[in-house]
């Protein structure tokens, strides 16, 4: 007995439910690299994802130019460079404005990226490299601009690439008309930080001081574009100062003009929204980490409903930086932004988040997040855009950079969760219908024949039920299961509602149908009546056993179907998604059969044949298990359905 309870198939049952999930999660655009991490997917409490391009398309259109007072409009979307500019409505001369010349110029210029022409009539435009970069060089031939013409006239000397901290990019370059004039360094990045740098505005031609007058209307500008969700950046030149022979930021990147912002729109991803809103439900907790702008970050994210609150709290890398260890934590009991934020930063907010008992999913792509990404419960890597250092540390790889298959993988975990326990209470039932033919036996006093002998309770337990168990391995997500909140990590899989349901609510029953059969046996063969002092040998007692064990596999089958949802009904169920499950009760049918009619399993499992018509008698009881578990399903809705209108 003490054998017979202990679930054999649990160890192939795990690593097949958390393999069977891995594929689906890869189905959904998700590469799990530690099997594991599965598990850990469906508790999780948390979710610190990035806006570019996992929140937002990372397909950047020029929507809009400021310079110096001026609101420019630029139509056309993609990397195809069709549109124009506009100025109240009118087109801007084309070659001839020079403020909007200098300024496109030096954006185009301080760039990586290459857009690519259709390689076939139908084909759409494409690029190579960052999606803002290319989005600037389409800026620049919508308005004549070309940048290679430009390049070849000022060839770059060297560049100071993006950088979290300073968050800005410099190009060195040399005029090839004046070569005896100094090198013009042109600067792209925050507004905000590379306003900071400037000491002159280009005001209609002319350079002239910035005064603090300029500074406010220049900010003023860069936050109404943020509030619409528009991406900004600030464009500004400079001359290297005579004397210098370093080329480091704090050298080049001095005494700047400003020439202008440059809005970029990165629409989120149509299906984000939905995502969110299934996080919600969950009672998963989204917060955005994000370089950019807080107003834009704010604006993206009351966009697709990941703020809720009218006034959420605005946390700045800055800002983080001065709290101590205790105040950031504090932040973090309500709806937060975290923007501006450095990947030192990020690994300061999961390690928080882990601190108050949060299991925390994490999104990044560049070498710096390896460490936060290391520190979550889930490292996410973009499998796009992500550096191989991403990769490395991230337990799950996302193939289309789309915070929607974060969502599903987490949907993934919870079903894996729920199949495992899916098996322990299919197997707990047929246990305790196994134990009451020797509670029987032993509280009669041995009048009551053992209804199973030793091999045929091992035959259930190492035979009939094993592929079955497994199918229930392989059960996709149960509708309603991102409907409820995550699981404590620390939960036992075994749980005293676990053992009720399968213990009582379904082994009862099926321990009904068990000793029915065995006494149907003798009373359909001349014992009518008789409940004790049964023979307890012989054919008849054989094939009495055979019936028991028979009314086991049939009712099984009724317990499957009852374990494949743990609160759906039974007339809501879709049948035919599990085909392992066929094929295990097709295996446990050709098992039972051959235990019972062939000669040499006979004597090894000590059966006997009993006659056809018998198996009417025990499909009869099929449904039984069926029928009770769905009665079980209407009551927990009901509840549900009360603790929801209370709540309400």
């Amino acid at each position: 007995m003490i054998v017979a309870f202990v679930p054999e198939g649990l160890l192939p049952t795990v690593t097949l439910a958390l393999a069977m999930g891995t594929q689906r999660i890869a189905r959904r655009h998700a590469l799990i690299k530690r099997l594991s991490a599965v598990e850990t997917l469906g508790c999780t409490t948390v979710i610190c994802t990035d806006k570019t391009g996992t929140l937002t398309q990372n397909e950047m259109t020029v929507c809009e130019l400021w310079l110096a007072g001026r609101q420019l409009t630029v139509t056309g979307v993609g990397y195809a460079p069709e549109g124009e500019i506009l100025e109240q409505g009118r087109p801007v001369a084309r070659l001839v404005d020079g403020d909007v010349r200098q300024l496109l110029v030096a954006a185009g210029l301080c760039t990586n990226a290459r857009v690519l022409p259709p390689t076939a009539p139908a084909a759409p435009w494409t690029i190579l490299g960052d999606p803002t970069e290319a989005a600037l060089r389409v800026v620049a031939g919508k308005a004549g601009i070309d940048l290679e013409a430009e390049a070849a006239q000022q060839p770059r000397l060297r560049e100071l690439p993006f950088d979290a901290r300073r968050k800005r990019m410099s190009t060195l370059h040399q005029p090839c008309c004046t070569p005896h004039a100094p090198p013009i360094v042109y600067v792209k990045g925050a507004p905000k930080e590379v306003l900071a740098l400037c000491t002159r505005l280009l005001l209609y031609g002319e350079p002239c001081p910035l005064d603090e007058a300029h500074r406010a209307q220049i900010m003023a500008a860069n936050d109404t574009a943020a509030r619409r969700g528009l991406r900004v950046l600030a464009v500004a030149p400079g001359a290297l100062p005579a004397g210098v022979t370093t080329s480091t930021p704090e050298t080049i990147e001095a005494d700047l003009t400003f020439l202008g912002l440059v809005a970029m729109l990165d629409p989120p991803r149509p299906e984000v929204a939905d995502a969110v809103e299934k996080c919600h439900r969950a009672g998963i907790r989204i917060i955005m980490l994000t370089g950019d702008y807080g107003l834009t970050a704010e604006s993206i994210a009351r966009r697709i409903g990941i703020i809720r609150s009218p006034q959420p709290r605005l946390l700045t890398g800055p800002e983080l930086a001065a709290m101590d260890d205790e105040a950031l934590q504090a932040a973090f009991q309500d709806e937060v932004i975290c923007a501006r934020m450095t990947p030192e930063q990020k690994l300061r907010v999961v390690t928080a988040l882990r601190a108050l008992g949060h299991v925390v999913a994490v999104t990044g792509d560049g070498v710096d997040d390896a460490p936060a990404l290391k520190k979550a419960d889930i490292g996410v890597a973009m499998g796009r855009a992500g550096t191989d250092v991403a990769k490395e540390a991230a337990d799950m790889i996302l193939t289309d950079d789309n915070f929607a298959s974060i969502v599903n993988a987490v949907e993934e975990g919870r079903a894996v969760y729920a199949n495992i326990r899916k098996f322990v209470s299919y197997i707990f039932t047929s246990n305790t219908t196994e134990a009451v033919p020797f509670i029987c036996f032993a509280l009669s006093g041995g009048r009551i024949p053992p209804a199973l002998t030793v091999m045929q309770l091992l035959s259930v337990d190492l035979g009939t039920d094993l592929v079955p168990a497994l199918a229930l391995g392989a059960e996709p997500a149960e509708p309603g299961t991102m409907e409820r909140p995550p699981r404590n990590r620390q939960e036992h899989v075994i749980t005293w509602s676990l053992n009720l349901r399968a213990r009582f609510w379904l082994g009862l029953p099926q321990s009904l149908a068990a000793m029915a059969a065995f006494y149907f046996m003798y009373w359909t063969n001349g014992y009518w009546g008789q409940w004790l002092d049964l023979p307890a040998s012989g054919p008849l007692y054989h094939a009495a056993t055979a019936m028991t064990l028979a009314s086991i596999v049939a009712t099984q089958i009724g317990n499957l179907f009852a374990q494949r949802t743990e609160s759906t009904s039974i007339w809501r169920m879709h049948w035919g998604t599990n085909r392992l499950v066929w094929v295990g009760i097709a295996t446990e049918l050709a098992l039972i059969v051959s235990l019972v009619y062939l000669p040499v399993l006979q004597q090894l499992f000590g059966t006997a044949p009993f006659p056809l018509w018998n198996w009417l008698f025990l499909c009869a009881w099929t449904p039984l298990l069926l029928l009770a578990d769905a009665g079980r399903k209407a009551l927990v809705r009901r509840r549900v359905r009360a603790r929801r209108h209370a709540s309400v």
